[in-house]
């Protein structure tokens, strides 16, 4: 058996891992990074890369085929994957062990035959697809996010459940690519999303021709490869393939948690403090999909940069949630970051604002015939507390907002940036404008003032 001393041990190689690996190797701590699968973690190889990669190839013209499209979504992940191989990470000065992780006690890993002993830990294990308990599933041939792109033969009619970020991004590439798509929701699609914001989305994608059964459980399913059914509320829907898409579920299993002190839970992962370290054992931080919160990548990198700052430099360092901002990659997209306006009202009662405009108002919208849209900005006091976009490019114009309430500015300096015309982000200064268009235009005082100054200016 090996005994290895180092300051930090990491479990888990996906984003948030990798991120605290490097940061901690390249300031000169003495890292030990262990993972049992594939570098890169779910994002690169079954998630965020693959998705995207496949929504990208489906939306080119002409339609690309199945096989083609699969092509371009393995050629991505291999382009990206060096950056996060063994390799690069070892030329960082990082031990990396391939083998499975395991807590022996509460200042203790055992992976493979080695036994790793750190001053402190980082569990960044991800998350799985859950799979949900429905009669007939566990005997019915059916795919998740982590198998579907290892798929050579194009689905003739796809069932999805579950009408979340990913089940939406997955059908709209496989309609796109021509197969027909059913979507089915027990709940509202979309539904953590503004209602007005989503419905747009939703209806667009109908237009497209996308089947979308919203508030429709499932009884059960059955079938065989090739000819599935499934029993809902609403009736039998028939199809070719299936897909779960209905949630993930954190990495918890076969860590020794209980050895090391670690408070859990199999559905919500492990508790943590504002912090990230672990109630139950100070020297263990997790991070990612993981600790339990929102399973962005983006987040556990920035999770990372938090534990970096604690574990390596000493620095007090705790976690904020009001700016972390969320996108769904359809067509057109929709975003997220802060309160919507119902958190808001609930949180603050009568003491906000809400502006929407819609992409109508945008020139280049109008340029590019893409106005169907709409932004959404909740205001409290002058400043932004949460705001939402539907249309073209949602999530990289959502990022204004995102920074706005991440570094507490107000609406006004929204409305004083100076932006190139005729662009997209201009939509972020029309909410700006409507926000401060009833104070300035409507004001009795601000046209007297305005009365005086032209009387006596010169």
């Amino acid at each position: 058996m090996e005994r290895i001393k180092t300051d930090i041990c990491i479990i888990g190689a996906g984003s948030g891992g990798l991120s605290v690996a490097a940061g901690a190797a390249q300031m000169g701590a003495r890292v030990v990074l262990i993972e049992e699968g594939e570098m890169g973690g779910d994002c690169l190889n079954h998630g965020c890369v693959p998705s995207k990669a496949l929504l990208a190839a489906s939306a080119r013209m002409p339609r690309p085929s199945y096989a083609e499209a699969m092509a371009h979504v393995r050629a991505s992940i291999a382009a990206i994957a060096p950056h996060d191989s063994q390799e690069r990470f070892e030329g960082l000065g990082v031990r990396v062990i391939r083998e499975r992780g395991a807590f022996v006690g509460p200042k203790t890993v055992r992976a493979g035959d080695a036994e790793i002993e750190a001053r402190r830990f980082v569990v960044a294990t991800g998350s799985r697809p859950m799979i949900p308990n429905i009669q007939g599933l566990a005997e019915t041939p059916h795919l998740t996010n982590e198998t579907n792109f290892e798929q050579k033969d194009q689905p003739e009619h796809l069932i999805v459940i579950g009408a979340g970020p990913i089940g939406l991004e997955l059908a709209q590439a496989h309609l796109r690519l021509g197969s027909e798509v059913t979507v089915i929701e027990a709940q509202k699609a979309l539904g953590r999303e503004e209602p007005e914001l989503a419905k747009i989305a939703l209806d667009h994608l109908r237009q497209d021709g996308l089947v979308v059964h919203e508030n429709t459980p499932v009884a059960r399913v059955g079938g065989k490869a090739g000819a599935i059914w499934v029993e809902t509320v609403a009736g039998r829907i028939e199809g070719s393939h299936l897909l779960i898409a209905a949630g993930r579920a954190p990495n918890v299993q076969s860590l020794g948690l209980e050895a090391a002190g670690i408070t859990f839970d199999p559905f919500a992962g492990i508790a943590v403090r504002p912090d990230l370290k672990t109630t139950g054992n100070r020297r263990i931080y997790a991070i990612g999909d993981v600790a339990g919160r929102r399973h962005f990548t983006h987040l556990a990198g920035y999770q990372a940069g938090i534990v970096v700052r604690s574990a390596v430099l000493g620095l007090p360092a705790r976690e904020r949630q009001d700016h972390i901002p969320r996108a769904t990659f359809t067509s057109p997209g929709i975003a997220h970051v802060g309160l919507t306006e119902a958190e808001a009202r609930a949180k603050f009662g009568s003491g906000i604002e809400v502006v929407q405009v819609g992409f109508d108002k945008s020139d280049r919208a109008v340029t590019a015939g893409q106005t169907e849209g709409a932004i959404k900005v909740i205001v409290r006091k002058g400043k932004p507390i949460g705001a939402g976009i539907v249309g073209p490019e949602a999530g990289e114009l959502i990022t204004m907002w995102a920074m706005a309430i991440s570094s507490g500015l107000g609406m006004a300096a929204i409305s004083n940036t100076v932006l190139p015309y005729p662009t997209l982000a201009e939509i972020n200064k029309r909410a700006a404008s409507a926000y401060f268009g009833p104070r300035l235009f409507e004001s009795r005082m601000i046209k007297r003032i305005t009365r005086f100054v032209q009387r006596w200016l010169p």
